[in-house]
């Protein structure tokens, strides 16, 4: 007889833990069936291990520039090993917390991979092969996404990499193709770069983080060529040649082709959704180019089955499932949640500089029939910034003329992850830009750059 609960969530990512967690909190009894890891690939392969890596980056990149501060330093030498064993360490302290976390809700980790059955079922097959079925009123899907393979561009694990084996690398290439410029694309550039690979970037869209304002992908691309990453935008990976003892890329862009040596290759072309062998057939789940097609709270076309994450439309990024999964199941708790704005969703990049940016970029505002306002402060011009020895980028915000509503904002510089939150809380709260002016930021911090951008769409700047 099958186990019955009020909550199943198969996967427990961001999107999925968390929901059980908020289900807990509103008196539901809740399990969560896992295949791998407890936290998913955001905790144990993603968001956070990543994170780890690009600090021991940014670490050596201090002590190869500690002369710039007055400090003499010699020796420093890059331990991939060690930054590998660190950044593990991190995931695995994280994975033990939402293991703690689920224990603390009284939420019952079911370890296996899941199938959906009719009747709100799901069987779950252990690592043994040891099937056991378990029943629920509610089943959320949040079962998220893994590495995009192109077909001319086979992952093998040794010589064309997704990002987990780039993660776990035991030895230092001495050169490195990265295949696409998305945020995994960027940031892994960068980490690689930062310890003494020579990177190449290849993006088939005309720029560099190509979602992100034209101006902050101009800059980002600036900033890799004065480190030495080499950037070739409007260009393909046609084919690559691993016979030899490294690769050979071919490169297809604006002046033809051109072959590129280099020891690894990094596909980095975006990802797919989970949702093979999971059942979405058997129980008449509808889905759409990959998707599973949900309404406002993430109910699918079958009662009492839901979806939220990576594998329903909308930014695949972790705190959007979160915040997905916290909604979904607060409308399933006979709650009145409002739908997810998502123009309101902050979006972050951990390369250096940093990237963070939030609802329109100026095209999209002009676009959408804007008449706008955009103040730019570049960080050259922070006192804090240049005392930091951070003086790249800038703050980028975009107004509308009439109302002084805040429509988008977009940065690139040192910290500026830290910094996007006050714009979300502020277009949230529908903050005008005269509000802004007037709300006394700290100095000397970072965060005035926000103030001072927006003076500068207003005419009202005095730092420029």
């Amino acid at each position: 007889m099958a186990t019955k609960y009020d909550l199943l969530v198969l996967g427990s990512g961001p999107g999925g833990y968390v929901a059980a967690i908020r289900a807990s909190q509103l008196g539901m009894k809740v399990g969560v069936i896992e295949k791998e890891s407890l936290g998913g690939v955001c905790l144990n392969w993603g968001c956070i291990p990543t994170k780890a890596l690009l600090k021991s980056a940014q670490v050596f990149d201090y002590i190869n520039h500690a002369q710039d501060y007055g400090i003499s330093v010699s020796g420093g030498k890059a331990d991939i090993k060690g930054m590998v064993k660190r950044s593990r360490d991190v995931a695995d302290s994280m994975s033990k917390g939402v293991q703690f976390l689920l224990k603390k809700n009284k939420i019952d980790a079911i370890m296996g991979f899941g199938k959906l059955q009719k009747g709100n079922k799901i069987e779950v097959t252990d690592d043994k092969g040891k099937k056991a079925q378990y029943e629920a009123t509610n089943i959320i899907i949040a079962t998220g996404a893994r590495s995009r393979e192109l077909p001319n561009l086979p992952i093998d694990g040794k010589k064309i990499i997704g990002y987990r084996e780039a993660m776990i690398l035991d030895k230092i290439p001495k050169s490195m193709v990265v295949v696409g410029s998305g945020a995994i694309g960027v940031e892994f550039a960068y980490f690689y770069n930062a310890i003494g690979v020579e990177v190449t970037v290849v993006e088939f869209l005309p720029s560099l983080v190509p979602v992100e304002d034209a101006d902050v992908s101009k800059e980002l691309e600036r900033t890799f060529r004065k480190i030495g990453i080499k950037s070739k935008v409007s260009s393909e990976v046609t084919k690559v040649d691993t016979k030899g003892k490294g690769c050979k890329v071919t490169v297809k862009g604006k002046k033809g082709e051109e072959v590129i040596d280099c020891d690894v290759v990094l596909s980095a072309v975006g990802v797919s959704t989970n949702l093979e062998g999971i059942g979405l057939e058997d129980i008449g789940v509808k889905t759409e180019k990959g998707k599973v097609l949900v309404d406002d709270y993430y109910q699918t076309n079958q009662k009492g089955v839901y979806a939220i994450g990576d594998i329903v439309h909308g930014p695949a990024l972790a705190h959007v499932a979160s915040a997905e999964g916290i909604t979904c199941v607060e409308k399933i708790a006979g709650h009145s949640p409002e739908p997810i704005d998502y123009n309101n969703i902050p979006g972050c990049t951990y390369c250096q500089p940093e990237i963070a940016s939030v609802g329109y970029t100026e095209q999209a505002a002009k676009d959408a029939g804007y008449d706008v306002l955009v103040g730019k402060f570049p960080f050259t011009a922070s006192g804090k910034a240049k005392a930091a020895g951070a003086s790249g980028g800038f703050v980028k915000v975009i107004y509308d003329k009439k109302y002084g509503e805040w429509l988008g904002a977009h940065m690139i510089g040192a910290n500026v992850t830290e910094m996007i939150a006050e714009v979300v809380a502020a277009r949230k709260l529908e903050t005008t830009g005269h509000e802004i002016i007037k709300s006394v930021h700290p100095h000397p911090t970072m965060s005035e750059a926000v103030m001072e951008a927006t003076a500068a769409a207003f005419g009202e700047v005095i730092h420029l």
